[in-house]
C-alpha cells in the first residue's frame, strides 16, 4: 500500500469582483493545469442571478458542487433542475453544451466548479447532465466521522456520479482528534480543499486549514494507496482522484481542446449557431 502525501499545498487567494459575480477564487489555477491532469481548473466563487447566463462549451466535462445558496441550471436540450447545499451537477459538454448557471431569486450561491478534461477520442460526445443529490450520495460512518462518496469506489461503495473519465469525488467529515485513511486507485492524481476547520495530512503530517489545498503524491507501479486524515478541530474536506490523460490540451475560454486550431473551430462553430438556440431561464 502506498502512502500518500502532501505533494504541493497552498492558501485559495480571492478577489472580488462587485456586483453580480461577487468573488472569485482559484483552488486549481488554470495555468497549473498540465500539474493537475486531468484536471483543468477548480474555480470558487460567490454570485448572484446574472453572472453565467446562457454560454457555450466544448472539450470537458464540470462538477460542480454547491456549498451554500441554490443553484438554478437549464440547458437548451430542456434540462432544468435546481441544486442545494451538498447537492452536485455533472455536465458532460461533450460536442456542443450550451446552458446558463445562476443563483435563486435573490440568493447569493456559493459553488465549486471543476473542470475535468476528456481525452480526445471523447471529445466529440453527446452533452449530458446529471444531477447527484446530497441524500444520493452514499454514506460510510467510521469512528469519528463519516465519508460521502459522490463518485467512484470508496470505502467499498460506489458513488452514483457517473463519469466519461475514472474520477473519485469524496467528502471527509471528521471530530475532532479523529483520523481516517482514505483509500484512492495508486494511478490517480488527486487533489484536496479544505472546506472547514483544520487537519493534518499525510505522513509529513502536514497541517491544512480552511480554505487550503493540495496536491497529493501518487505511485502509478503501485497497486493501491492511502491517505492518512487526521483531524485537529472538526473537519470537512473535499478529496478528488482522476487518471492523468497526458494529451496536449489547450484551454482558451469556454473551450478545452487539443490544438488551437480546435479551439477556433469550436468559436466558429458556436457563432454559425451549431450550438443550438440560447439556454435561457
Amino acid at each position: 500500500m502506498f502512502k500518500r502525501d502532501i505533494k504541493n499545498h497552498w492558501q485559495v487567494t480571492y478577489q472580488q469582483n462587485g456586483y453580480p459575480h461577487v468573488q472569485q477564487g482559484w483552488v486549481l489555477s488554470p495555468d497549473r493545469k498540465d500539474e493537475f491532469d486531468p484536471f483543468i481548473l477548480m474555480a470558487e466563487d460567490w454570485f448572484k442571478r446574472g453572472t453565467f447566463s446562457d454560454h457555450p462549451h466544448r472539450g470537458f466535462q464540470t462538477i460542480t458542487y454547491v456549498i451554500d445558496g441554490r443553484l438554478e441550471h437549464i440547458d437548451n436540450h430542456g434540462g432544468h433542475s435546481i441544486l442545494d447545499a451538498g447537492d452536485v451537477q455533472y455536465m458532460n459538454a461533450g460536442w456542443a453544451a450550451r446552458h446558463a448557471e445562476e443563483a435563486v431569486d435573490d440568493d447569493l450561491i456559493h459553488t465549486l466548479q471543476l473542470w475535468l478534461n476528456l481525452p480526445k477520442r471523447l471529445k466529440e460526445t453527446t452533452t449530458s447532465y446529471q444531477n447527484v443529490l446530497l441524500e444520493e450520495a452514499p454514506v460510510v460512518a467510521f469512528d469519528g466521522g463519516q465519508v460521502r462518496i459522490y463518485s467512484g469506489e470508496i470505502a467499498g461503495v460506489t458513488g452514483p456520479l457517473d463519469s466519461l473519465v475514472p474520477i473519485t469525488m469524496s467528502e471527509v467529515s471528521l471530530a475532532p482528534g479523529a483520523t481516517y485513511r482514505h483509500v484512492l486507485p495508486a494511478n490517480h492524481n488527486a487533489f484536496l480543499y479544505v472546506l472547514a476547520g483544520e487537519l493534518e495530512v499525510g505522513s509529513s503530517q502536514t497541517r491544512l486549514a480552511k480554505t487550503m489545498a493540495a496536491t497529493l503524491t501518487f505511485d502509478e507501479e503501485a497497486e493501491n494507496s492511502e491517505l492518512e486524515l487526521t483531524a485537529v478541530s472538526r473537519t470537512k474536506v473535499l478529496i478528488y482522484s482522476g487518471q492523468p490523460i497526458r494529451e496536449e490540451t489547450i484551454a482558451y475560454g469556454p473551450f478545452v481542446m487539443n490544438t488551437e486550431d480546435e479551439i477556433r473551430q469550436a468559436y466558429r462553430d458556436y457563432h454559425d449557431g451549431k450550438f443550438g438556440p440560447p439556454a435561457v431561464l
